[in-house]
């Protein structure tokens, strides 16, 4: 999966992660409760997501189940954002976010941890 996701899909996927699976209308009520989309702009956004492989609409109801999980999505937008704004560098990504606050004990032993995995 080497697709991301526009901003717009990202928070239809967001729903649809959270209450998978849920019909194409309760999406377009939570996505007008929560963002103040009308039920046009969410069935569009469900159709793309549907085009591009990230769901899977049934009937009846046009039930929608996600594809792809939310891991698998922060993970393209992960290396996305490493070469768009750090050339490719992780190591110029960790340094800009160590910089920003302290890490506390905890967070450096469970980073360590995953570091010593790879």
């Amino acid at each position: 999966m080497r697709e991301r996701l526009f901003d717009s899909e990202a928070k239809v996927m967001d729903i649809i992660w959270a209450n998978s699976p849920i019909s194409a209308k309760d999406i377009s009520l939570i996505a007008a409760d929560t963002i103040g989309w009308n039920k046009n702009t969410t069935y569009t956004v469900i159709k793309k997501l549907e085009a591009k492989g990230f769901i899977r609409r049934e009937d009846p109801g046009f039930i929608c189940t996600p594809l792809v999980s939310q891991t698998q999505m922060q993970k393209v937008a992960a290396v996305s954002l490493v070469k768009k704004v750090f050339g490719g560098s992780r190591q110029a990504l960790f340094s800009a976010l160590l910089e920003e606050e302290p890490l506390t004990e905890d967070e450096i032993d469970a980073l360590r941890k995953m570091i010593e995995k790879r």
